[in-house]
């Protein structure tokens, strides 16, 4: 059972990094990210490990010994895009409007799919390659999903996954632009409304 489907859930818990505690590696873990950030949105995951190093200042040793595999800093890069979304959802809890808190969140999803290859990669690629990244979306998810219901603002027979998979689907297509994508979106988003 997921964290979402119980409806409680510590982000915080799911979201755990190595970010080292010394200053001085922190710095080098922190700009070792920025640049596979970079790097991996530039030319994508299986970019040169040299390159990121290069980007961040630091050696390779530096980078390897934060990042033994290319895969520990694929999941870390992840982590770091994920804990964005989730932290975004907890900013909402108590917005007095929670049919706009769920939309802003949504949207917020969906245009970090739009611009980050990693978020597309995991959640509609490979999502059983990151339980607890996606456990941690969906409970992020919950925390403006169930205020909406609750309000009446979202359709109540509308189940938790069916609007992640309608946000991943909105999130993980490509589109001419910005504004074709603000249009599906938003037809999607009147797919979830309540009849007023």
């Amino acid at each position: 059972m997921s964290p979402f489907s119980r409806g409680v859930c510590r982000l915080s818990d799911l979201l755990v990094t190595k970010r080292p505690s010394r200053a001085d590696a922190a710095r080098n873990f922190d700009a070792i990210i920025v640049a596979a950030r970079e790097v991996f949105e530039r030319s994508g995951s299986q970019s040169s490990m040299d390159e990121i190093a290069r980007i961040a200042g630091v050696g390779s040793a530096t980078l390897y010994r934060h990042f033994p595999s290319r895969a520990d800093l694929v999941e870390a890069l992840y982590a770091s895009e994920v804990a964005s979304v989730c932290e975004y959802a907890e900013s909402l809890v108590d917005a007095p409007d929670p049919g706009i808190a769920l939309e802003c969140w949504l949207r917020r999803l969906v245009v970090a799919m739009g611009t980050k290859r990693l978020l597309v990669e995991g959640l509609a690629f490979e999502p059983s390659r990151y339980p607890r990244f996606i456990d941690a979306l969906y409970a992020a998810g919950a925390l403006v999903l169930n205020p909406a219901q609750a309000a009446g603002v979202v359709d109540v027979e509308l189940e938790a996954d069916d609007v992640m998979r309608l946000a991943i689907a909105v999130g993980a297509a490509i589109y001419r632009d910005e504004a074709q994508r603000e249009r599906v979106f938003a037809a999607a988003l009147r797919g979830l409304y309540s009849e007023r």
